[in-house]
């Protein structure tokens, strides 16, 4: 009897082991990937938001730990556009207009990083227990300036439009901007599904 629960319990822990390997992933981060298809599902881009925090599924348990790691990526793909944009900005042979355009728009991102910044420390000093004041006070804040954040993106790719900003500048400085905008718009919308399921 000892040696059939012994074999037993063999095969019971070889079978969750190969579980495990099939999935790709430690168990306890598949109710975690599981949180971030669903609350993705409701993002503009959900594809894109899914890619982007699959990577954070280890930390995530809750809906503000899923919102707190949109805004982080969406904070390091501010971050590296505005390094991007500020290298350029420094380059020679750039139309009048263009170099304008630039300008701003490494304005526009150097706010965006700033509001990002700040939005990731308002939402992480929410602690439980937290008022219903308290918690609409913080949160409040974090989507405004979110809110605030995407309109200085999509104001900077504005600064391109038209037929005479057509050309190399336009086109890497837009493909940045872009998806800085997009994980931006997902992490709003995941900071409001936060909101309002709280």
């Amino acid at each position: 009897m000892a040696k059939l629960n012994t074999l037993l319990l063999f095969i019971f822990s070889l079978h969750c082991l190969l579980s495990t390997a099939e999935s790709g992933r430690p168990a306890s981060t598949a109710g975690a990937t599981d949180l971030i298809k669903s609350e993705c599902r409701a993002t503009r881009y959900p594809a894109l938001c899914i890619e982007c925090l699959s990577n954070h599924s280890t930390t995530i348990q809750t809906r503000r730990q899923l919102a707190q790691a949109a805004l982080s990526v969406s904070l390091s793909r501010a971050q590296s556009a505005a390094s991007f944009i500020s290298k350029l900005a420094r380059m020679r042979g750039m139309k009048a207009g263009e170099y304008a355009a630039v300008q701003d728009c490494m304005e526009n991102v150097g706010a965006t990083v700033d509001q990002l910044s700040r939005s990731m420390k308002e939402l992480g000093s929410l602690h439980e227990p937290v008022t219903s004041g308290d918690f609409s006070w913080h949160v409040g804040n974090v989507q405004t300036w979110v809110s605030t954040a995407l309109t200085n993106e999509n104001m900077c790719l504005e600064g391109f439009s038209g037929a005479a900003m057509d050309g190399n500048v336009k086109v890497a400085i837009r493909r940045r901007i872009l998806n800085c905008a997009q994980v931006t718009s997902n992490a709003l919308a995941l900071v409001n599904r936060f909101a309002t399921r709280h």
